[in-house]
């Protein structure tokens, strides 16, 4: 219905004290002029443009005299205000036009514009005039002014002392004595005795009276909060013949506002509410229609605390009214109350942090010409004192404020209620909710082809059965189309009053305050009369219509003074000539098309029916029209202005003449008046003889005439029907839709009886049904029973103004761009400061989430260039804050600007993709939990040969399959730049974190940077970061185990082997059962392993009591890479509560001295997080597979592990390896133990465990003749290392083995495993990327 518009306008008042403010606002009856009040100033604004003609100013000695100003009322001709005084007195000013042909402000045109002088009214509508403030007359009361009424020629004056008086506007009493308002009776109706009760006690006034036209009385609220209406019995207007009535249950008004159109009266209340009453037509009593009033349910904090109502002003057509409180805010409601707009609640009210705002503060407001702008005085904010000196103090000062509206076309020309488009109207421009032109076009092409097929020559527009065509674009569409009106059209007609659309949605018609235009969305170009003398010589009065490709319209012919009814044709030059002219009888005041029948009500209360048929004179294409009937209604209607709308429709209550005569069916069968809110039909009357379409011409035979009118409905604002017939669906197309208000709406709709059965004479033909809807109906689609509407987002002026911080402000500029439309965000900007400064301060604040609303803004509004630029800089700060939903949304932005589809996200790869990123896709997809047996996991989750293989190149096929693409390798650099830095930086933890989060190719990437960022530079340094990143404590060692046999490392101990036993690492442990030895090794940059080391035992490798509690894949491929790591590293197993008896392989029972407990009891206490040791143990697989030896020995030592270092050993032996890494592994060792002896011993122990190995590498580091000759084997392939055993793929668990000469006895004991069924699944790394469990 009514929807804000853009930013509200703050005008520019003269500067003065704060007593000086404006305080009231009043328009003239033409809505050009509008008066504006201060304590001693009255001061008269031009419209269009809103500029300040004229102020006169009290002098200081009569001002004193007169006291201050308090309200206006302008003569019904514009040429008098009368201004109220708070001692009693009427100041009469005189507005005059200085002589000769002055004007305040003139449009200035370059030379040689076609905008010319001479065109008619130029001054009129171009110029603000030039004006003079006189006072002519001063009238005094003798009691203070309460309320003010301009009724016809007359001053209606109510006084505190309880009296009216009736002042001519010369001001002159004209012998008249003033009413008492306790002579005059009320009662509850006109039917009651002349002797009702009596207003008696002597205080008794009226607080706010408007008079009523159509109802011919004065809605009235009294001091003590009772209300009523006054009407006069007779002509006469004197206290004998007055009568009042009441409603007895209301005591709390406080203003008052009457409709015209609808004959209601809306009362404020003192609770907030807004009580609408109507006056019944047969005992004249006030009743109660609906009430406007929020609810606990949509305003929970408020709907009780806004305080009485303040204002309430009905707008210009009639169609909506606004509300405001004494604690502030503003609403818009429609006539039967559906709430449009509240700014006390949602986003008006409400900051981002929930806090509450101070609503605006309303003192005075009067609508512009045709509702497109709404005048307010503002008021002081509620909490003013402590308010800084910035901008938002600035709003709460009192000033002229101007709102912007745009409408539905439904409030002045209702006729478009068969049309199923959404046309929205403004002051300069039109919004419509059409599909796209090449939709539209489609649609206009298969129109003109089925014609052309049909063999008929006639437009395509002309077949209304294809009226629908491409309306199907319409469900959805979320976008408004908007069209600029012509300038040159409005600048000597504004404002726009009417507006049309055809029924394919490609053409639209305009009406200003002369003439007309019309604008086709395909040729983008609007058509104008070609001779400005035309077109200022016609006034639309009643509406237009498209019918086909014609015109349809109403208007007054001025220099023949004659009412006519014309038609032009679209495809012709706009011109008289061209048009088909009827004369009326009467001033049409609503038109409407059915099919090829016209109908028009006019101002004598009839309805002609005219038929319209398309006539080709020669080469000139025409219309005719005839008149078919007239109806008249003027026992019906009291009023003529009291008609909403009407229509010719084919819905009628008989179902029976619709089965038996199809052919009538389609014809006109009834009349739908909406009468103040009555849906009234009337239909044909059949019940005379019957008229068959075959014996007489359809032009020539006489119609059938109406039955007397039924009232359908009551509180109807709108109707929609519809002129097309499909038997398919006949019940939706002969439905009728009605729109109640705050009762929702309507839809009624024919029972037709089953299988063309006779119905039965006492069932009811017709059904209604009411239901709710949560917007405002605004069209309807028939064939699929839809609603169309619209919601309004835009935001108050004061949301950016009363925020609490900068973050705030920056928050909500976003906002509110996001929920303005892409036009307006120029002018946003303008306003707020460049969108780039604002994506600059988010940065700085760290707000990425609101940076990254700012760059879509700059998307729209920059080139690609600027939006990359911005969007490179928050990647990377989002990057290094660890926001991986932002990193991820920043990459697939930056895709979408290299590649142009900002729609499409990026490919992601399928489970059969092959990947370099180190299996990192099999753990984020992982949902087996430990507890699960080997049996119950699928197959497939064990195929990762192609996921943990080494990429061909420092990207893996997911991104290499487009790498030609240059956007793909900027986010690469970027990718590998962060990676580098949190290597150099030693943040492993944040790594694995970054590589799983972004699907980052972590171990191709890692091959690349072995010797430089994937090197250890400082062994020691990195081992303190690792135990401070993962909350991993340093080892200690007690005091009783200084003579501990684990300090020499030469004999393996229970203690020991029970600490390697939970360490389950078995995918560490490289010695390989002679069982696998045949089978087929995989090539990699480790090289062929070899057989198995002949040190080896295979039996004490592992044993046939330890495979109840540990998962291994079932696999026998030898190019398959190892599942064993995955399965060890999800071990959550722990002695820390378990059973401390260890059993061997003969089950016998081993005791354990008190220093290996507690020397156990230290180890287990110097273990970290199980979650960090999760992370630990994957990141030692990582650096495995890309060969990073020197990160797997500071891992190692960090674990304790020496089958870590055993490993490490053994590919050293079995490989060829850079010799410069074996030389930094060397000296980075030496320096731990170093470091150990000096400030960590806790680290001897192991370091004496791993002695042997040391003593090893350093005699390989010496064997090493040439680094430079090392060249990787394959590269790509599976390493061997990684293979699954044969004993593991049966199940077993194989923990690392050490040399012979390393184990004492080699015999294993192994500990008795944890109850499986108890491991949990956890995070492996943190923002639940990683959990233990294996799929």
């Amino acid at each position: 219905m009514y929807f804000l518009s853009g930013w509200p306008k703050r005008l520019l008042c003269p500067l003065g004290t704060p007593a000086e403010a404006p305080f009231h606002v009043q328009s003239d009856p033409q809505r050009t002029f509008f008066a504006v009040l201060a304590p001693v100033r009255l001061s008269i604004w031009y419209s269009r443009p809103s500029v300040l003609i004229v102020t006169y100013k009290e002098p200081e000695k009569s001002s004193s005299q007169f006291g201050s100003y308090k309200q206006a009322e302008w003569r019904p001709d514009s040429t008098m205000i009368a201004v109220s005084t708070a001692y009693g007195y009427i100041l009469f000013f005189h507005i005059t036009s200085p002589r000769g042909d002055k004007y305040l402000y003139e449009p200035v045109y370059p030379k040689g514009s076609p905008q010319m002088k001479g065109t008619p009214h130029f001054k009129e509508e171009q110029c603000a005039p030039a004006l003079n403030l006189e006072m002519r007359k001063i009238l005094d009361l003798q009691a203070p002014i309460m309320s003010l009424q301009s009724v016809l020629e007359d001053l209606l004056v109510a006084t505190s002392d309880g009296l009216l008086h009736l002042i001519h506007w010369e001001g002159m009493t004209n012998g008249r004595k003033a009413i008492n308002l306790c002579t005059v009776p009320f009662s509850v109706d006109l039917q009651s005795s002349r002797a009702g009760s009596f207003l008696g006690f002597a205080d008794v006034h009226i607080r706010d009276m408007e008079y009523c036209a159509t109802l011919d009385g004065f809605a009235v609220v009294f001091n003590d909060g009772k209300i009523g209406f006054i009407t006069p019995v007779s002509s006469r207007f004197t206290a004998e013949q007055l009568h009042g009535v009441w409603p007895q249950d209301v005591v709390d008004g406080t203003c008052v506002a009457v409709n015209n159109k609808y004959r209601l009266m809306a009362f404020g209340c003192a609770s907030g509410s807004v009580q609408v009453y109507t006056i019944d037509n047969t005992t004249g009593a006030m009743l109660l229609s609906h009430k406007l009033e929020l609810t606990a349910k949509q305003y929970p904090d408020i709907w009780n605390k806004t305080g009485a109502v303040k204002l309430v002003r009905w707008s210009p057509d009639n169609s909506v009214v606004t509300v405001t409180w004494e604690s502030g805010g503003l609403s818009l409601w429609s006539v039967f109350g559906a709430q449009l707009i509240c700014t006390l609640g949602g986003d008006f009210a409400y900051r981002s942090d929930g806090t509450k705002k101070d609503p605006l503060k309303i003192n005075s407001m009067s609508w512009g010409a045709e509702g497109y702008h709404l005048w307010v005085v503002s008021g002081f904010g509620a909490h003013n004192t402590g308010m800084e000196s910035d901008s938002k103090s600035v709003v709460k000062q009192p000033g002229l404020l101007l709102f912007q509206f745009i409408k539905s076309v439904l409030t002045v020309n209702p006729c478009m209620s068969n049309q199923e488009q959404v046309l929205l109207q403004g002051e300069d421009r039109l919004y419509l909710n059409c599909g796209e032109a090449s939709q539209m076009q489609s649609a206009r092409g298969s129109s003109a082809h089925s014609e052309r097929k049909a063999g008929g020559g006639r437009s395509p527009f002309a077949d209304s059965g294809l009226e629908s065509q491409g309306l199907s674009s319409l469900l959805g569409h979320r976008h408004w189309h908007v069209v600029q009106i012509s300038n040159t059209y409005l600048e000597s007609n504004w404002p726009i009053r009417f507006s049309a659309i055809d029924k394919l949605g490609q053409n639209i018609a305009v009406v200003g305050k002369f003439g007309f235009a019309h604008y086709s969305l395909l040729t983008k170009k609007w058509k104008l009369f070609g001779n400005i003398t035309q077109e200022q010589n016609m006034i639309v009065t009643g509406g237009l219509a498209w019918w086909n490709d014609f015109i349809v319209l109403a208007c007054y012919n001025i220099s023949d003074r004659q009412e006519e009814l014309r038609v032009y044709l679209r495809t012709s030059n706009l011109d008289n000539a061209f048009a088909h002219v009827t004369r009326a009888q009467a001033e049409t005041l609503l038109l409407s098309v059915f099919r090829d029948v016209v109908v028009v009500f006019r101002a004598d209360c009839s309805i002609c029916l005219y038929s319209i048929e398309r006539k080709s004179d020669g080469p000139s294409t025409t219309a005719g029209i005839q008149v078919l009937q007239e109806v008249s209604m003027s026992r019906y209607i009291p009023h003529p202005f009291l008609v909403v709308s009407v229509t010719l429709t084919s819905v009628s209550t008989e179902n029976g003449i619709t089965l038996k005569m199809p052919q009538q069916a389609r014809d006109a069968e009834s009349i739908m008046l909406n009468l103040a809110g009555q849906l009234i039909m009337m239909q044909r009357d059949r019940s005379g003889p019957q008229i068959r379409e075959k014996d007489s011409n359809p032009s020539q035979r006489k119609l059938l005439p109406f039955c007397p009118p039924v009232v359908l409905a009551q509180s109807v604002e709108n109707v929609w029907t519809t002129c097309r017939a499909n038997k398919q669906k006949r019940h939706l197309l002969e439905a009728l839709w009605l729109s109640c208000g705050g009762a929702g709406m309507k839809v009624w709709l024919p029972l037709f009886p089953r299988d063309h059965r006779k119905p039965h004479s006492f069932l009811s033909q017709r059904i209604m049904l009411p239901f709710h809807i949560n917007i405002y109906p605004l069209a309807v689609l028939f064939e699929d029973a839809l609603v169309l509407g619209a919601v309004n987002d835009t935001l108050l002026y004061d949301s950016l103004y009363t925020r609490s911080s900068a973050r705030e402000q920056l928050e909500t500029v976003v906002h509110c761009a996001r929920k303005t439309e892409y036009a307006l965000w120029n002018y946003l900007f303008a306003a707020v400061g460049n969108p780039k400064d604002l994506f600059e301060e988010c940065l700085m604040a760290q707000d990425l989430d609101t940076a990254a609303s700012y760059l879509i803004i700059l998307q729209n509004m920059e080139v690609p260039a600027v939006s990359r630029q911005h969007a490179t800089l928050l990647f990377n700060t989002a990057l290094e804050q660890g926001k991986w939903d932002l990193c991820r949304h920043m990459i697939r932005f930056l895709k979408a600007i290299g590649s142009g589809e900002s729609e499409t996200p990026p490919s992601t790869p399928t489970a059969q993709e092959p990947s370099s990123s180190g299996g990192f896709e099999f753990f984020r997809n992982r949902s087996i939990s430990l507890s699960q047996s080997a049996e119950n996991v699928p197959a497939s989750k064990f195929s990762l040969q192609k996921t943990l293989s080494m990429p061909s190149g420092p990207s893996g096929k997911r991104w290499s399959k487009d790498s030609d693409c240059a956007e793909n390798m900027y986010i690469d650099m970027m990718l590998w730049r962060h990676a580098r830095r949190l290597l150099e930086e030693v943040r492993l933890k944040d790594l694995g974190c970054f590589a799983a989060q972004l699907g980052f190719e972590l171990i191709g990437w890692l091959c690349k940077e072995r010797a430089r960022a994937a090197r250890v530079d400082n062994f020691v340094l990195a081992l303190k970061r690792l135990h401070k990143d993962f909350l991993w404590p340093l080892p200690i060692i007690p005091a009783s185990s200084l003579g501990s046999p684990f300090k020499n490392g030469k004999s393996r101990t229970v203690g020991e082997q029970l600490l390697r036993s939970q360490s389950a690492d078995p995918f560490l442990s490289l010695e390989t059962d002679t069982g696998v030895s045949h089978v087929q090794r995989s090539q990699s940059w480790l090289g062929d392993i070899g057989p198995t080391p002949p040190e080896t035992d295979p039996a004490s490798s592992h044993g046939p009591q330890m495979q109840d509690a540990f998962l291994s894949p079932l696999s026998n491929k030898g190019d398959e890479c190892s599942i064993g790591s995955a399965t060890d590293l999800t071990e959550s197993s722990s002695v820390a509560d378990g059973d401390w008896t260890v059993v061997g392989e003969d089950f016998s029972t081993l005791s354990l001295t008190q220093s290996e407990l507690e020397h156990i009891s230290m180890e287990l206490a110097s273990k970290g997080p199980h979650k960090s040791q999760v992370q630990l143990r994957y990141l030692l697989h990582i650096f495995m597979e890309a060969g990073c030896l020197d990160w797997c020995v500071v891992i190692g030592l960090i674990l304790r592990e020496s089958s870590v270092i055993n490993q490490i050993v053994v590919l050293i032996q079995s490989s060829e390896v850079d010799g410069e890494m074996l030389q930094n592994i060397k000296t980075g060792l030496h320096a731990v133990a170093r470091w150990a002896s000096t400030d960590c011993p806790g680290y001897k122990p192991f370091l004496n465990i791993i002695k042997p190995q040391v003593q090893k590498l350093s005699e390989l580091t010496e064997e090493q003749v040439q680094p430079e000759a090392f060249q990787p084997v394959t590269v790509g392939k599976t390493p061997e290392h990684a293979g699954p055993r044969a004993e593991e793929s049966r199940g077993s668990l194989g923990h690392g083995s050490v040399p012979q000469g390393e184990v004492g006895g080699g015999s294993l004991v192994s500990r008795k495993e944890e109850d499986a069924t108890r491991a949990q699944e956890e995070e492996s790394f943190q923002d639940g990327t990683y959990d233990c469990s294996v799929s």
